[in-house]
């Protein structure tokens, strides 16, 4: 079982707080897993000449993977995966990711801009790489409080 200690609470919290700051990094191997295991193996996300012929700077990372990083840092936030009840993003510029072994950094960071009737939150992301915003009109909603029924399910295996 999540340790509810750990657990942000509702009445600790207040708008403007900053709730999140996670770093991801972003490597090649990274792109070739993802397109694996999620179907799109669309040949921007693996070669460089490709992706330039269809006129972007390189290789860039799947979209859905980078939600899928910004969704992770909140979950981890919350402690309990089933408690983003809402999140959206739009996909504002790409993230290119180099073919070297740093790869790229991406770069999340959360804040609370609305305390909801409790135990919810709206959380605004604003997710960058390299310095560039990738991610616009990122939110989540999140419920706080004790762990939902798929965490408990998820922790008792």
């Amino acid at each position: 079982m999540t340790d509810q200690a750990h657990r942000p609470r509702y009445d600790a919290l207040t708008v403007g707080d900053r709730v999140v700051a996670r770093q991801f990094t972003i490597r090649r191997a990274d792109l070739i897993r993802y397109a694996g295991v999620s179907g799109d193996e669309n040949p921007i996300h693996w070669s460089d000449r490709i992706a330039r012929a269809v006129g972007l700077p390189g290789v860039i990372a799947h979209g859905m993977l980078t939600m899928a990083l910004a969704g992770r840092a909140v979950t981890e936030w919350a402690d309990d995966p089933g408690a983003v009840e809402e999140f959206a993003v739009r996909f504002t510029q790409p993230v290119v990711v180099p073919d070297d072994d740093g790869g790229v950094t991406l770069d999340v960071e959360a804040t609370v801009a609305e305390k909801l009737p409790a135990p919810r939150v709206r959380l605004d992301l604003t997710v960058r790489c390299e310095g560039e915003k990738v991610l616009g009109a990122a939110r989540a909603v999140v419920r706080l409080g004790p762990p939902t029924t798929f965490d408990a399910v998820v922790s008792d295996h």
